[in-house]
C-alpha cells in the first residue's frame, strides 16, 4: 500500500468507528465500500474478513465509552451475543461460499422497513424497566441468532438489525440499545473475523489502521449520541436517516450487480 492508501485507510476507520459510536451500527456496511473504492482493496472477500477485524474492535472502543455513560445493559447483550455468535460462526461459514447479490437486495429493503418502524415508535421503557423476563430472553436469544446469522454471511456488525431488536423486543430506550448492541457488534465481528483469518482473506495492517483511526472516531460518536438522547426521538430520526441512505445504496449497487 502506497502512504496515500495509509492515510485513507486511517480516515476511514475514522468514519467507521464515529459511526458505530452514534447509532451501534452501519459499520462493516461503510466499511467495505471504503476499502474497496476509497482505500483501493480488489478483492471483496479480503474487505469483508478485514473489516470484521476493524469492526470488532471499534465497537469495543465505542462500547467501553457506552458503558462508563451506563448505556449498556450487560444481561441482555450476553444473552444476544451468545446466541449471535452461534449464527455468525454458520453464516460467515456460508458467506464465503455463496453470491450475495439477491439476498443483499432483501436486506436492503428489510433495512428501509426497520427506518420505518423506528421512526414511528415514540421513545422507549425507562432502562430500570427493560428487564428481562422469560419470554423476552427467549425473543432475544432468536434474534439474536437471526442477526448473527445475517451478519456473518454479509460481513456485516449487524448494529443496523440489533438496535431496532433490542428497542422492540425490550422497550429499552434508543440510546440504550445502541450501548448494549455493541456488544454484540464486537461479538459477531470477532466470530466473523477469525473464520475469514482462518482462510487467510484478512489484511492486517489495513485492519490496523482502520483499527487506530476508529478509535478517536468511536468516542466522539458516543459522545454525540448521548448528547442527542436528550432530545425527543433525534437519535431515532438519525438512526433512520442513515439506515435509509446505506440501505438505498446497497438496494443501487446489488441491483446492478445482478443486472450484470
Amino acid at each position: 500500500m502506497t502512504a496515500a492508501q495509509d492515510i485513507l485507510a486511517l480516515l476511514s476507520g475514522g468514519v467507521v468507528g464515529f459511526t458505530l459510536g452514534l447509532i451501534g451500527g452501519g459499520g462493516s456496511i461503510l466499511a467495505v465500500p471504503l476499502l474497496l473504492y476509497v482505500v483501493g482493496m480488489d478483492d471483496p472477500h479480503r474487505a469483508i474478513g478485514t473489516t470484521a477485524v476493524a469492526v470488532a474492535f471499534n465497537a469495543a472502543t465505542g462500547a467501553v465509552s457506552h458503558a462508563r455513560r451506563g448505556n449498556v445493559r450487560w444481561p441482555t447483550a450476553a444473552v444476544f451475543s451468545a446466541a449471535g455468535i452461534l449464527g455468525a460462526a454458520i453464516g460467515s461459514t456460508l458467506g464465503k461460499q455463496f453470491d450475495g447479490q439477491r439476498l443483499l437486495t432483501l436486506f436492503a429493503l428489510l433495512m428501509i422497513v426497520i427506518a420505518a418502524l423506528m421512526l414511528r415508535r415514540r421513545g422507549g421503557e425507562d432502562a430500570a424497566d427493560a428487564k428481562l423476563t422469560w419470554r423476552r430472553t427467549g425473543k432475544l436469544a432468536a434474534v439474536g441468532l437471526g442477526v448473527g446469522m445475517l451478519a456473518g454471511f454479509f460481513g456485516i456488525g449487524g448494529g443496523f438489525l440489533i438496535v431496532p431488536g433490542l428497542v422492540l423486543a425490550t422497550g429499552m430506550p434508543m440510546i440504550a440499545a445502541v450501548g448494549t448492541s455493541l456488544i454484540s457488534v464486537f461479538s459477531f465481528g470477532l466470530t466473523t473475523a477469525a473464520n475469514y483469518a482462518l482462510s487467510g482473506l484478512v489484511v492486517w495492517p489495513v485492519a490496523g489502521l482502520f483499527i487506530l483511526g476508529g478509535l478517536g472516531g468511536g468516542v466522539a460518536g458516543s459522545r454525540l449520541a448521548h448528547h442527542l438522547s436528550s432530545r425527543r426521538n433525534a437519535l431515532n430520526r438519525v438512526f433512520a436517516a442513515v439506515i435509509v441512505v446505506v440501505a438505498l445504496y446497497m438496494l443501487s449497487h446489488s441491483l446492478g450487480m445482478i443486472g450484470r
